[in-house]
């Protein structure tokens, strides 16, 4: 091939060298300054609720207060049930066993029970004090009594239990009659003088209505 030695021919042999030249291969420079994307993440799978069921729930939760209200209506394990207060113990029946105790110390128990059912039957007789303290303190009737006061006592001694005892059922009721209706009392051998209905004679006394 020929080619002109003027300015155009120059020209035209440096552009064949350059085409000799050129790598036809494309250049891979544009993915060097790319980042390449991250594989996809597989989906996750799936798992089918059996057909007819429904979706499982969580449990709802109590709340607080419910479940502490619950605990405290609760009764506590091992606890009574509160009960009514007894005779025993109670002023009426110390006066009572202390009569007994001066009275009929040492009598047979039946007797001893006639002494303490004088002292309630004058309660209700509507002719002396309405309580038992009363009957027992009232002037003048029982010789024991000083004052409106009563002694002390051993209350740690056989005869004192056996007061307390007789006096305890006479005034819970379950004692046996045996001076029915009965107000007064002495010892045999004393001339009392009066005129009343004698109801029985137990050990050393005899009891009148």
């Amino acid at each position: 091939m020929r080619f002109s030695t003027g300015a155009g021919g120059v020209a035209a042999a440096m552009l064949l060298l350059l085409l000799g030249t050129f790598d036809a291969t494309p250049s891979r420079a544009w993915q060097m300054g790319a980042t390449a994307a991250a594989p996809a993440a597989p989906a996750p799978a799936m798992t089918a609720a059996p057909a007819g069921t429904a979706p499982a729930q969580a449990a709802p939760v109590a709340p607080v207060n419910a479940v502490l209200d619950q605990m405290t209506s609760q009764p506590a394990v091992g606890t009574a049930e509160p009960t009514g207060e007894s005779v025993a113990g109670t002023a009426e029946e110390d006066c009572l066993a202390t009569a007994v105790y001066f009275e009929a110390k040492g009598e047979p128990r039946r007797g001893q029970v006639a002494v303490a059912q004088v002292v309630v039957n004058r309660t209700r007789s509507g002719r002396f004090p309405s309580s038992v303290c009363g009957v027992v303190r009232q002037r003048g009737q029982f010789s024991f009594v000083r004052h409106g006061h009563l002694p002390a006592v051993s209350r740690s001694s056989a005869a004192w239990r056996e007061a307390d005892s007789v006096a305890r059922k006479v005034l819970d009721g379950s004692a046996e009659r045996v001076a029915e209706r009965a107000l007064f009392f002495h010892a045999r051998g004393v001339a009392a003088g009066w005129h009343a209905v004698r109801v029985a004679q137990i050990g050393n006394q005899i009891f009148y209505r």
